[in-house]
């Protein structure tokens, strides 16, 4: 694995054959109301405010694999749209990069030459960016294939309010026939698999590629903050613990194992690290 020398929130790295880029959309606090004793929680995250706000990053990843061009978790809108004033007001103290397509442009990557948008989830700073709210709700990436687990698209509440982003910005991929929900694990490009890990949300899916001996997991929500990889039963309120704690235990397992780099959205950027086996479990380790 080799790296560049970073832009302020565009950073890339050669794992394999692959590239991936990181683009940082800012950064979010956050309460992670871990269901422990607060005097705990506290202790492994000192970086908290008096009122238990996390400082969380929001990254978004790219990556080049042979002729595929593929974003995962494309996060949030463009940061000068009424969109953006909306979701800020639902989270105080949200700073915000340029964003991802500046990133991208950054990067030379174009919006119409990527292959696939592979999503771990539904929830807001995940997915909004598929489409572009100045362009009228137009696909951002009009040539991809979107993939995310079924769990979270069939039965989804969201679906039938209206208005609400996953009615509005997915519903709008799924009219145009791009949308590809997932079922179960699955090869989604030779090297590069959908792997379901529920308990986030039930379709949540992390999404794995390995390269020329190399190995690289995008785990999406799998931990919030590295205390959750040392501590694989802390788990934030509203969440499926015991799917949360069979999906770390699986993943952790596999990552440390083989070594693999491990991006999560929420690491402060840049985010690279991997999960290391200790005497007692795991803990995370930042490159």
């Amino acid at each position: 694995m080799s790296s560049q020398p970073p832009d302020s929130y565009v950073i890339s790295r050669r794992i394999g054959d692959a590239t991936v880029t990181v683009i940082s959309e800012g950064i979010l606090s956050w309460p992670l109301e871990l269901q422990v004793p607060e005097p705990e929680w506290r202790r492994a995250m000192p970086e908290a405010d008096e009122l238990g706000l996390v400082p969380l990053g929001l990254n978004v990843v790219h990556v080049r694999l042979g002729s595929a061009s593929v974003i995962i978790d494309p996060g949030l809108d463009d940061p000068d749209t009424e969109w953006q004033r909306r979701y800020a007001q639902e989270a105080p103290g949200l700073t915000r990069t340029p964003g991802l397509e500046a990133g991208l442009v950054t990067a030379g990557i174009a919006p119409d030459e990527v292959t696939h948008v592979l999503i771990t989830h539904t929830h807001t700073d995940h997915y909004c960016g598929v489409t572009r709210e100045r362009t009228g709700n137009s696909p951002r990436f009009p040539n991809a294939r979107y993939v995310l687990g079924r769990a979270d698209w069939d039965g989804n509440p969201e679906r039938d309010r209206p208005g609400s982003d996953i009615a509005t910005r997915l519903g709008e991929i799924e009219r145009l026939g791009l949308l590809a929900p997932l079922d179960s694990e699955q090869e989604i490009l030779p090297g590069l698999t959908a792997i379901p890990s529920p308990g986030e949300s039930p379709g949540h899916t992390v999404y794995r590629f390995r390269s020329a001996g190399e190995t690289f997991f995008y785990v999406g929500d799998l931990f919030h903050h590295p205390c959750e990889v040392e501590h694989l039963t802390w788990v934030s309120r509203g969440r499926h613990q015991p799917g949360v704690q069979s999906s770390r235990e699986r993943i952790y397992a596999e990552a440390a194992s083989a070594n693999a780099v491990v991006v999560s959205t929420h690491e402060p950027f840049p985010p690279f690290g991997r999960i290391r086996r200790t005497s007692t479990g795991y803990v995370w380790r930042r490159l």
